[in-house]
């Protein structure tokens, strides 16, 4: 059975800064492409950044800068950093290996 579990999410002030974490149980991150999404109140389901099984990294153009991506394959853990965040970087944000996704962690920038 495959799990994702999402953690780190919080309330953070406007520049401040978060990790979160997507803790993986029946997959293995290094060899699956693995990606943060994010959905915001009546906004459209927004990828954030993704980590390929190779290592190749991509990342939205309105986060890019300001996120980084990184996996951990002795944890089985994937991580997004994000720096000098705003409100409207508010956002249920997911992790996803298609087609598994988790349950999110919410995200709440206050300005």
């Amino acid at each position: 059975q495959v799990r994702l579990v999402e953690s780190g999410g919080g309330l953070v002030q406007a520049g401040g800064s978060l990790r979160l974490s997507c803790a993986a149980s029946g997959i293995r991150v290094s060899s699956r492409t693995m990606s943060w999404y994010r959905q915001a109140p009546e906004n459209h389901h927004e990828m954030v950044a993704t980590i390929t099984w190779s290592g190749d990294l991509d990342y939205a153009d309105s986060m890019k800068n300001r996120v980084t991506i990184s996996r951990d394959s002795d944890k089985n853990t994937i991580y997004l950093d994000m720096n000098n965040l705003e409100p409207e970087d508010t956002a249920v944000y997911y992790c996803k290996a298609f087609p598994f996704v988790g349950l999110g962690t919410q995200v709440t920038v206050a300005s």
